[in-house]
């Protein structure tokens, strides 16, 4: 529990299909994944149809995951928990008989039960046939109760303990919200301290054989532990240092181990994690250009060049959709939005032909098949020629890290295939990523790249698909155009080869730009000034003397975010604004529900001239504040699980614009208070001083557009790590198991490396050198993790998403 993500919402559907994919980043400890299925409902609160409780065991049997349909199990108020509770039990005997001391410290993320979006909690113990309670504590989620409870019982065999925890309610029962039991043996051999994960009255799921519906899933866990950051700067700087080498002669860099053994099935995964490693540090043009030189150089047949999926491959299509998407936007949205919005039947094939459909284009009788032919070729170069115009024009808004990307790329390309009958080459390596592998798939599923909130019913899908095979023509410069089956596609033809030249004229234009800036700069290149990355109504805690930072101290207002400034007014046209320099930011992160008694909390720490910090704290909510409400607490609905969605879901957008905005900050904290400090403490580790270090380690990573993908170096090199690991035997093998044997007798009788690699015996040396250094820094990160497994220090990986 804790986190919550929702998918778009399907409307007027008994069979909806989503086709989302979200990366969970979950604790170590974590004990079920709960996916919720709801009625949205515009007026009035949201029905919950069913949901699935997936336990990590049940993920983890099998080592794919979990993939098929699931049935929805009935929600009962009663199993539906969440939260923790400290504990800390003793057992002792004397002249009367068992005495058993049970402290109850206090509990943390607990259930809503009130219209309020809290509770009134209070604890209940039972042992050996007695009971008692604590006290209630009035609109919490996070009670502190420090309470010893001591119950007898007469001499004779243990009984178990049991905690619940309940909501107090005026009027009608009181609301369950969880409970914890231990046995007999646990009480006698190690008595319960510590914090406990509150569980349900009933532990098993009913399943409700079908009634309710399934859903088809599709699971995979991924966990790993990921060191402090100093482990990994030596494999780091092999990484970075590796990008600098001569490609042709580098086949002992991890880069180079990494190509050899990553299979297809992963490759996709390696290539994200490798050029979000490198745009983190502003590298991500050397690694291209590094992996793309290594690409060329195999390349014998100018017909195949990238059209294998391989690691250089993948790698620019990773960071087109990391850095382009807004770009991406721009060009396709309002095409696509069009094709939407106007539905019209297009179909060219004779054979897949529907003429009852298409009748609504004649006004006289059935249609026949030339005039449906006619009308839809009319339909679809009226769409290609925005798309197209839309495309050529775009030269000025393609991101910088972009264009330096296609230029290395296609002069790395001219170099190796000088001769005339190659000249398309340069043209066609450039538009294979940007027409087949960018513009071309967002057109066939926009939903993907996040351009419709909804997949397209099946009329628009089909006039997507025949407009992305059309792109995909004119990115191969029509070379292609009448050699394959689909001949029903050539009343095309004529305009896809007037729209080739155009494109050739483009592509000259997108690879014309100054200056050696390497590709990939995070935020020289991702966010310029003037640009605003997001805005919309936020609430703002006011200004208060200390110690009363109540929620009525939240106010609505309007905010703009750009690379400059985070501005906020009273509503969008207000002229009046106040901002925060985003220069002066040392930090954005959460804030636990428990600091304000509010959900989708986040703060922005600022550092002033003076070097004092100042915290704004700001609420995500999407829905609209009732008329003269303002400044007053929204009223939350406890069921509300769609708008809490949609809540989360803001916050998530709001944290990666700010944090992608204050990437190049210098003097970032180390550490933050997740809490706020109130009545003279903080309410997260209970220190006294306001300007006491902070409790909570603070994420420097930031996020590309809105795909929230993170930058975390540590955890995107551990996983590098782990891909070295799979070629750590095979490098030892290749370079250093007859590093015994002379290398001039080596190259001569045809054994060893050299005659497998075909170089000199001073590059086998290199070679050689840099492969025992590998190796030791991959031994030294084994010790490394074998110090630390069991001591709690890592932090938990993000796993590949599900395929």
């Amino acid at each position: 529990m804790g986190r919550e993500w929702g998918t778009a919402t399907v409307w007027r559907s008994l069979s909806p299909f989503w086709g989302e994919e979200y990366t969970v980043h979950l604790p170590l400890d974590f004990h079920h994944l709960a996916l919720y299925v709801l009625d949205e409902d515009t007026v009035g609160h949201d029905d919950v149809i069913g949901k699935i409780s997936l336990s990590k065991e049940a993920i983890t049997a099998d080592p794919r995951g979990i993939d098929s349909w699931i049935n929805l199990s009935p929600v009962h108020p009663d199993a539906e928990v969440q939260g923790e509770i400290c504990l800390a039990v003793q057992v002792q005997e004397d002249a009367h008989g068992r005495c058993l001391r049970c402290h109850v410290l206090q509990a943390r993320d607990l259930a809503p039960r009130d219209i309020s979006g809290t509770s009134d909690p209070f604890a209940r113990v039972f042992w050996g046939g007695q009971s008692a309670e604590t006290s209630t504590i009035k609109k919490t989620r996070f009670p502190h109760w420090n309470e010893v409870l001591e119950l007898r019982a007469t001499p004779g065999a243990l009984t178990p303990l049991r905690v619940e925890l309940w909501d107090w309610d005026m009027v009608g029962k009181n609301d369950f919200l969880g409970m914890v039991e231990f046995p007999p043996q646990t009480l006698q051999q190690k008595p319960p301290s510590g914090w406990f994960r509150l569980l349900p009255l009933s532990s098993a799921e009913e399943d409700s054989g079908g009634s309710l519906g399934a859903l088809r899933l599709k699971v995979r866990l991924s966990e790993d532990r990921v060191l402090p950051s100093g482990r990994y700067q030596p494999l780091r700087a092999l990484l970075l240092d590796a990008v600098r080498a001569p490609a042709e002669e580098d086949t002992a860099s991890p880069l180079a181990v990494l190509e050899e053994v990553a299979s297809g099935d992963c490759r996709g995964d390696l290539a994200t994690t490798l050029v979000k490693l490198f745009l983190g540090q502003g590298l991500a043009g050397p690694l291209l250009g590094y992996l793309t030189r290594r690409e060329v150089a195999r390349t014998t047949d100018p017909n195949t060049l990238f059209r294998s999926n391989s690691l250089a491959s993948k790698s620019m299509e990773q960071f087109m959709k990391l850095v382009g998407m807004r770009y991406l936007h721009e060009v396709l949205k309002p095409v696509v939005s069009r094709i939407f919005e106007e539905k019209k039947y297009v179909e060219l094939d004779p054979c897949k032909m529907d003429l009852g459909r298409a009748r609504r284009i004649s006004f006289k009788g059935a249609p026949s098949e030339d005039q449906v032919r006619e009308s839809s070729l009319g339909l679809l170069t009226g769409y290609l020629g925005a798309i197209v115009d839309a495309i050529v024009g775009s030269v000025g808004c393609c991101p910088p890290a972009m264009r330096h990307a296609f230029k290395q790329l296609r002069l790395c390309v001219a170099e190796r295939f000088p001769q005339a009958e190659h000249q398309d080459v340069k043209y066609l390596a450039v538009s294979g990523f940007l027409f087949l592998r960018f513009f071309a798939p967002a057109i066939l599923t926009p939903k993907l790249f996040d351009l419709r909130d909804q997949h397209a019913d099946p009329q628009t899908s089909r006039s997507l698909l025949l407009l992305a095979k059309a792109v995909q023509s004119i990115g191969n410069l029509g070379q292609q155009l009448g050699q394959g089956k689909e001949l029903w596609m050539a009343p095309l033809h004529p305009f896809l080869l007037q729209s080739v030249s155009r494109v050739r004229a483009f592509l000259d234009q997108l690879v014309d730009v100054d200056g050696d800036e390497e590709a990939g700069g995070p935020v020289r290149a991702l966010v310029p000034p003037s640009v605003t990355l997001r805005e919309g109504y936020l609430q703002k805690r006011k200004e208060e003397p200390a110690g009363l930072a109540t929620r009525f101290a939240f106010k609505k207002r309007y905010f703009w975010l750009s690379g400059e400034e985070l501005a906020c007014a009273k509503g969008p046209e207000g002229q009046e604004r106040s901002s925060i320099p985003v220069s002066h930011i040392r930090a954005v992160e959460r804030v636990d529900e428990g600091a304000f008694q509010l959900p989708h909390v986040m703060q922005v720490v600022t550092q002033d001239g003076a070097g004092a910090l100042h915290t704004t704290y700001l609420q995500c909510k999407v829905r609209p504040c009732p008329e003269g409400a303002e400044g007053a607490p929204w009223p939350r609905p406890a069921p509300d699980h769609a708008h809490s969605l949609q809540n989360v879901n803001e916050l998530n957008q709001w944290l990666s614009a700010l944090r992608k905005a204050s990437a190049p900050n210098q003097d970032k904290l180390a550490a933050c208070h997740p809490g706020a400090f109130r009545g003279g403490r903080w309410t997260c580790c209970l220190q006294a001083e306001r300007p006491a270090a902070g409790c909570s380690r603070t994420h420097s990573a930031i996020t590309l557009g809105d795909w929230s993908d993170p930058l975390d170096p540590d955890a995107e090199t551990q996983m590098v790590y782990r891909q070295l690991l799979l070629g750590r035997d095979q490098l030892r093998m290749k370079f250093l198991e007859d590093s015994s044997l002379d290398p001039d007798l080596e190259e001569d009788t045809g054994r060893g490396p050299s005659a497998t690699l075909g170089t000199c015996p001073e590059v086998l040396a290199r070679q050689r050198a840099a492969a025992a250094r590998l190796l030791e820094v991959l031994e030294d990160l084994d010790h490394a993790h074998e110090e630390f497994q069991g001591q709690g220090q890592g932090k938990v990986a993000p796993g590949p998403p599900a395929p």
